[in-house]
């Protein structure tokens, strides 16, 4: 090969190499993609698809699913049920929003009567009732309720302490009448920070400890280091006499 012949070959040469160091780059910049926390790869230190490690969801199998301790169906008229249910999570360092839940009422023999559909949220180390009003059930007899959330649904996140501020209830008491009773709640604001549309949860328990009643309300405005009452009503008699009531003031996670 003569002098050249060789130095065109080396030229060929380097731009071959140049080209495909081009297009190398171009593949790279137009195909790669930084890992990240939804890409749907486990990378970057991760513990699972997307979770743990730098993620801000922690995986499924770092946390207890939430409990559900109990789900009552009550009667409030002809053609709708009231449903009452409570739900814990036991992660004290966990938490999770808006976390979807379902409600299934059956009816005789374990026929499906009707499902309803709804959000929660689960603070840390925290019990938080659930209330579904008015659900259809039409002429059908309600035998049972069960709620239910599907263990993958919540995504939960790591938290320090329960970051709400939970007004108290320094009294509940029953009044109104035998065919229109009532419940009066004191909700008292402790913080220096005024809250708003607080919502609250009673249940009313007869003397076997059994939940004969339950309803929500929204109190407007509880002022700072003040208090504000929370009024529940009822158009039907209660089943049984009331023997403990229970309000649940209900805060979203921030």
């Amino acid at each position: 090969m003569s002098w050249a012949a060789r130095r065109r070959f080396f030229i060929l040469l380097v731009l071959g190499a140049i080209i495909v160091a081009i297009i190398a780059l171009l593949s790279i910049a137009t195909f790669y993609k930084t890992p990240s926390c939804t890409d749907g790869i486990q990378n970057q230190s991760e513990e699972g698809v997307d979770c743990g490690g730098p993620c801000p969801y922690l995986c499924t199998a770092m946390v207890e699913p939430p409990t559900i301790l109990f789900t009552k169906a009550l009667t409030n008229s002809a053609g709708r049920t009231d449903v009452i249910a409570s739900v814990e999570n036991k992660n004290a360092s966990a938490a999770a929003k808006d976390v979807p839940y379902r409600i299934t009422l059956y009816g005789a023999n374990q026929a499906l009567i009707q499902e309803a559909a709804g959000t929660i949220d689960l603070p840390p180390a925290a019990t938080e009732p659930v209330f579904v009003p008015g659900v259809a059930s039409g002429k059908q007899v309600v035998f049972g309720a069960f709620l239910s959330i599907d263990a993958s649904a919540p995504q939960w996140f790591r938290v320090a302490g329960d970051p709400r501020i939970i007004p108290s209830v320094s009294s509940a008491t029953e009044d109104g009448t035998a065919s229109a009773p009532r419940v009066e709640a004191v909700l008292v604001n402790s913080s220096t920070s005024a809250l708003s549309n607080v919502q609250a949860i009673v249940m009313v328990r007869g003397v076997q400890g059994d939940i004969i009643a339950a309803s929500r309300t929204i109190v407007p405005s509880i002022p700072a280091q003040g208090r504000a009452t929370a009024i529940f009503t009822w158009n039907n008699p209660f089943p049984s006499a009331p023997a403990s009531i229970e309000v649940v003031p209900i805060i979203p996670l921030p």
